[in-house]
C-alpha cells in the first residue's frame, strides 16, 4: 500500500488549489517525456466498470487549431449574444481560449460503447461513461499544474463541426477540448474569472447538504 507523508499530501493540495484555467500561452514547446506523464497521469484515471471509454487526440498541426479556432470565434459571438448589458460588454473583454497560442491541443473523447453493451456500473446510469472521462481531464489538469504546464478548457464550440475538422467517429463523444503549453503569465493566485470580475467563488457551507436535499442552500448566481 502506498503511504502518503505530509510532504506528499501537501503537494496533492498544493496541486488542486493552484490549478487554474489557463488561455494566454508562451510558444515553448511541451517536452515529449512530459507530455507523456502527463497523458499518463490522465489515462490512470478511475472509470465506472474499469471501462476507460476516453481517448486523447493530440494535435500540434497549425492549420488544425486554426480550422477549430474558427469554430470557437462564432460559438464566443454566439454566446455573447446571449447576454444584457453591462454584462454582454463584460464578457466581449474576456479571453476565452488559446487555441493557436498554445503550443499543444489535446481532444478528449469518450466512446460509450467501450466494453458494451454490459459496462459494469452503467445499468442505471449510462452518463457514467461521460463522467468518467470527465475524471481523466482532471488527472490531466493536475499532472500538468504538477509540471508547470498550464491547461485552458474551451467550451465554446460546436460538437459536429469538430468532429469534422479531427475525422471523429460519428458515435464518439468529444468532451473536452484543452489548450495545453507553459503559461504566459505563469499561474494566477486565484482563478481568472474571479479576477476579472466575472464570478465569485461560492462558500463551501451553501453548498453542503446533510441527509437530504436543503432548498434554503441556493446560491446566488448571475446572468
Amino acid at each position: 500500500m502506498v503511504e502518503f507523508g505530509p510532504r506528499d499530501r501537501e503537494a496533492v493540495y498544493k496541486s488542486i488549489y493552484s490549478r487554474r484555467d489557463i488561455r494566454r500561452f508562451v510558444g515553448d514547446p511541451v517536452p515529449e517525456e512530459v507530455l507523456g506523464r502527463i497523458l499518463d497521469a490522465a489515462h490512470n484515471a478511475p472509470s465506472v466498470g474499469f471501462s476507460q471509454p476516453w481517448d486523447f487526440i493530440v494535435i500540434e498541426d497549425k492549420q488544425t487549431k486554426s480550422a477549430v479556432a474558427a469554430i470557437a470565434e462564432r460559438a464566443i459571438a454566439a454566446a455573447r449574444e446571449g447576454y444584457k448589458e453591462p454584462r454582454k460588454s463584460k464578457f466581449g473583454q474576456l479571453k476565452l481560449e488559446g487555441i493557436t497560442d498554445a503550443p499543444v491541443n489535446i481532444c478528449v473523447t469518450c466512446d460509450p460503447t467501450r466494453d458494451a453493451p454490459h459496462v459494469l456500473g452503467r445499468n442505471t446510469m449510462q452518463r457514467m461513461d461521460v463522467y468518467s472521462t470527465c475524471l481523466a481531464v482532471q488527472n490531466l489538469w493536475l499532472a500538468a499544474r504538477a509540471e508547470g504546464i498550464g491547461v485552458g478548457w474551451v467550451s465554446f464550440l460546436y460538437p459536429h463541426e469538430l468532429r469534422d475538422v479531427l475525422n471523429i467517429p460519428h458515435h464518439i463523444q468529444p468532451v473536452a477540448y484543452l489548450c495545453v503549453g507553459y503559461p504566459e503569465d505563469g499561474f494566477p493566485s486565484e482563478p481568472v474569472l474571479q479576477q476579472e470580475g466575472w464570478r465569485s467563488r461560492i462558500d463551501r457551507s451553501e453548498l453542503v447538504h446533510y441527509d437530504e436535499w436543503d432548498p434554503s442552500r441556493t446560491p446566488e448566481t448571475k446572468s
